[in-house]
């Protein structure tokens, strides 16, 4: 596996470019309201690493730690209940019905049919239970024991393949049209569209309390986010929400998995058009081990991210290693794989000596506020004792980096 380091930084968009409805702070306070008739629901924290934003030489690094939603130890909950909620609602012409009301029901269950890495699956099949449905999910080959027991104990049937993810959400869509199943997928392509408008609409939850949260703290507004991508759902849904909120002033990365960086590639190409990257998509950030970005998140990607980054394996270790053991006075925070790469990528971006020029680029420094978003807990323990421990995944002496100027 590589351990080069790639990024492409962008020349800042020139005119106005606006983000779609659905993504902005008006969508978001509705989707809020939905979530918080859950009953178990709270706001996750939102922890302010002080010590850490001093010891690197930035304002601000304030961490939204998702292992703390709804007892799942991740976001993907807030997704896959949203969806589902307004699938139910469309079908029994209820509207935009409350969680309560759909409690309340009592019809045959409908079965709702997902691929997954392990999260959004654990997400579906917890919605799917609280509201007396069924849920089929499908795993890619490799995938952790620990995630598809989790994804059991929730009464859901969970099965691995011998596929990559992208093949599993092609199976799990056909699965879903021979049996009359419901796909709950979190990702579009043409003619799939309104189901994950829904689960990225889900998200904007998190961003709402984020946004809360900071308004609380007193402190000032994030100057950069640092956004994870798979297919792009959350990176997308994020982006969009705080560029509603900050227009210009904003400064946004993207990050992946050097094996799966499919929005790297596709800006990479810089033809407008995402672009699909293939293979085993080998990487322990298996949450973003995704090859086709989800087309609906795309334009709000390319349009809006001013950085991408591809990261080997390493990166997303250093932040594990950080958060679960932070530097004097700061909180500590339990991020897996995929939550970590943020505090990971930005502790290389404001110590490497190679990365100076970036780092200037990029705007970073004592001025800047830092917001990442950690995806989730230790949903794989086993890999997470062997990462912070045992030092799994070591960084590397010497840092390869590779730029592509856009």
């Amino acid at each position: 596996m590589s351990n080069t380091m790639r990024y492409i930084h962008k020349q800042r968009v020139q005119g106005v470019i606006t983000v779609p409805d659905w993504l902005t702070a008006n969508a978001a306070s509705a989707v809020r309201a939905f979530h918080e008739g859950i009953p178990g629901y709270h706001p996750t924290p939102l922890v302010d690493l002080e010590a850490l934003a001093e010891h690197l030489g930035v304002g601000h690094i304030l961490v939204k730690d998702e292992s703390k939603r709804f007892g799942l130890n991740a976001f993907k909950a807030l997704g896959g209940s949203y969806a589902i909620a307004r699938i139910l609602g469309e079908r029994l012409g209820l509207g935009d019905p409350t969680f309560e009301q759909l409690q309340c029901l009592q019809i045959e269950p409908l079965t709702f049919v997902t691929a997954t890495d392990g999260n959004h699956g654990r997400g579906v099949a917890w919605a799917a239970k609280m509201l007396g449905q069924r849920a089929v999910v499908y795993l890619p080959k490799g995938s952790a024991t620990s995630r598809v027991e989790a994804i059991r104990s929730l009464g859901a049937e969970a099965q691995v393949l011998e596929l990559n993810y992208d093949e599993a959400v092609r199976y799990a869509a056909r699965q879903a049209e021979e049996y009359g199943w419901l796909l709950v997928q979190d990702t579009g392509w043409p003619g799939y569209e309104q189901i994950p408008t829904w689960i990225m609409q889900g998200y904007l939850t998190m961003a709402h309390e984020a946004w809360e949260q900071i308004g609380e703290m007193g402190v000032e507004p994030p100057s950069h986010l640092l956004l994870q991508a798979g297919v792009g759902s959350l990176a997308g849904a994020m982006l969009g929400f705080f560029k509603d909120k900050l227009g210009d002033k904003l400064q946004a990365s993207i990050m992946e998995p050097t094996n799966a960086a499919c929005v790297y590639q596709s800006i990479a190409v810089a033809d407008g058009q995402p672009h699909v990257v293939s293979g085993d998509l080998q990487t322990i950030m298996a949450g973003l081990a995704c090859g086709e970005p989800n087309h609906l998140a795309w334009p709000v990607l390319r349009d809006h991210a001013s950085s991408c980054f591809s990261c080997p394996d390493y990166l997303a270790a250093l932040g594990m290693r950080i958060l679960g053991r932070p530097q004097p006075g700061d909180a500590v925070v339990i991020a897996g794989e995929s939550g970590a790469i943020g505090v990971g990528l930005l502790a290389v971006l404001m110590q490497a000596p190679e990365l100076a020029r970036l780092r200037q680029q990029m705007q970073l420094g004592l001025d800047s506020t830092v917001l990442v978003f950690s995806t989730e807990g230790d949903t794989d323990p086993d890999n997470y004792l062997d990462v912070v421990w045992k030092g799994k995944y070591a960084l590397p002496e010497a840092l390869i980096v590779e730029s592509e100027e856009r």
